[in-house]
């Protein structure tokens, strides 16, 4: 039971320090290749126009990433 604690414990520490490293810099999370963008693909879809949500979605990524640089701290 102890060694089933043990690696518990040894687990939420790595979470632990991978939500911090997250927070810190503040980047997007990305595969270990870089996903689509690494392929000049901005998008997972083909359209040529964005669906409604779609737009509504990436207008409300742009207002978070403007405020967010806005009152950044450092």
């Amino acid at each position: 039971m102890s060694t089933f604690i043990a690696a518990f414990v040894v687990l939420l520490l790595f979470f632990l320090l991978m939500s911090v490293g997250y927070i810190v810099k503040k980047k997007a999370v990305e595969g270990s290749c870089g996903g689509l963008g690494v392929l000049g693909i901005e998008k997972a879809c083909d359209c040529d126009d964005p669906c409604d949500a779609r737009k509504l979605r990436m207008a409300k990524d742009e207002a978070r990433k403007e405020m967010l640089n806005q009152n950044r701290i450092i």
